[in-house]
């Protein structure tokens, strides 16, 4: 629920709109990739559309496996710049390296399946050979 008119949410209805906790977004905050929040009297928080875009960016980097590290460099690019355009490079070189180490480890699984593929015929061998199946 909407706290006025002007668009802003309370840290819980956020926090519930994006399946998060307060706690994570208050980390965020503490660590520099979300900006601090608007405060109503009585220091009730309070994010406005771009602090709730902001933080659906933030999630969606953690989904693809970007480190709170490596959002921080972003943050701090961001910072110098002002401009999303001059993180795009950046990501981009951060998506990269995530990549490759996705299809490594699509590597090595493709082999583990393919020894655990042998070893089970080993064994289906040996015991057709044992039982006569």
């Amino acid at each position: 629920m909407k706290i006025d008119n002007k668009g802003y949410y309370q840290i819980g209805e956020v926090a519930t709109m994006l399946g998060v906790t307060t706690r994570t977004i208050r980390y965020y905050e503490e660590i520099g990739l979300m900006s601090h929040p608007k405060r109503l009297d009585g220091g009730i928080r309070v994010y406005d559309k771009d602090d709730i875009k902001r933080l659906k960016f933030i999630l969606k980097l953690k989904e693809l496996g970007i480190s709170l590290k490596e959002m921080q460099e972003l943050a701090d690019i961001y910072k110098i710049h002002q401009t999303p355009d001059n993180i795009m490079p950046k990501l981009v070189e951060i998506l990269d390296s995530h990549i490759s180490k996705i299809d490594a480890k699509i590597a090595r699984l493709a082999s583990l399946r393919n020894d655990i593929l042998e070893y089970k015929s080993k064994v289906i061998e040996i015991m057709k050979n044992k039982f006569g199946g």
